[in-house]
């Protein structure tokens, strides 16, 4: 069975039957979600039973905090494949609405069934859920003991004598310390659908694919970076060295609106309508207004150059 591709209500999960259980929203997956995952699915294996992750969407944030919107490391498709790549049998998205927010963390747990029959929850130790976050490791064990299931707790991955967090990572990238967050276990990440731009990039000789995106992303501050696209249609070869752009385009747009580009080095092909996903690894320079297409040219392509330099060392 496959997983729902929308988040669903808790009354809505699909028939899993036996499971170890984790939740949250990982968004980026990073080292502490990972260690949560792994002991997820080590629980599993040993009981025989599926592990399984439900991946709240939107983050509560957003409910507890109206109006207000959380950047994300990736989007929720791409979490929720990582998640199944990291060896959790099942990721669903749970919609975390109103109705949700509500629950005790007893009828959170009694709103899995019958589609989830719980053996397992694994949890990190300063971790909690339900009305009131009342739903604590401690609480669990309580319950555990009375119905049946047992909690799995998780020591948080620390980094810098702090724990790993999404919140750490997006204050990370928002600085433009990109190696900070590769070092909490997340390479910045953009995902976009290139749609038609000014065609600017490709009078000068450097074609680029302008990014609509259909989340909000967290985004390194106004430059030009390296990277590669790992995920696009053919021809394009996953992995392929990059060159982003963040910025306004002030040499040719002053005050203009923010834009992500994407030039993807030796590669002239149509990208319109195709979906590009792009790692992006280091900053190489702060956006920069030039006095005309000349030097920007030159610019330019010293740019590609430091670029390859940059992802043949990284």
């Amino acid at each position: 069975m496959t997983r729902p591709t929308r988040a669903v209500a808790l009354a809505e999960l699909p028939a899993i039957g036996p499971a170890v259980v984790t939740m949250g929203v990982f968004d980026g997956l990073h080292s502490g979600h990972r260690a949560v995952l792994q002991a997820t699915t080590a629980a599993a294996a040993e009981r025989g039973i599926s592990s399984v992750a439900l991946v709240f969407d939107p983050p509560p944030g957003e409910l507890l905090r109206p109006g207000s919107a959380v950047p994300r490391l990736a989007p929720l498709a791409v979490n929720l494949a990582g998640i199944e790549a990291a060896g959790i049998d099942r990721a669903v998205p749970i919609r975390f609405d109103e109705e949700l927010r509500k629950l005790s963390a007893e009828e959170f747990l009694e709103g899995m069934t019958p589609a989830i029959e719980l053996r397992g929850l694994a949890m990190s130790r300063h971790s909690s859920f339900g009305r009131d976050r009342a739903g604590t490791v401690e609480r669990m064990q309580q319950l555990g003991a009375q119905q049946g299931f047992s909690v799995v707790v998780v020591e948080p991955v620390e980094v810098d004598g702090v724990p790993v967090s999404s919140t750490r990572i997006r204050a990370a990238i928002g600085a433009g310390d990109l190696p900070a967050a590769q070092r909490l276990g997340v390479t910045p990440y953009l995902e976009g659908t290139v749609v038609v731009g000014d065609r600017r990039g490709r009078e000068l000789g450097f074609p680029t694919a302008n990014l609509r995106f259909d989340y909000l992303p967290a985004m390194p501050p106004l430059g030009i970076y390296a990277g590669r696209t790992t995920f696009a249609g053919r021809p394009i070869t996953p992995g392929q060295p990059s060159l982003i752009s963040i910025g306004t385009r002030p040499t040719f747009h002053p005050g203009g609106d923010l834009l992500a580009e994407v030039h993807l080095l030796d590669v002239d092909e149509d990208l319109y309508g195709m979906r590009l996903g792009v790692d992006v690894v280091a900053r190489l320079r702060d956006e920069l207004r030039f006095d005309g297409a000349a030097a920007l040219v030159e610019q330019m392509r010293r740019d590609a150059e430091m670029g390859r330099t940059v992802l043949e060392s990284s």
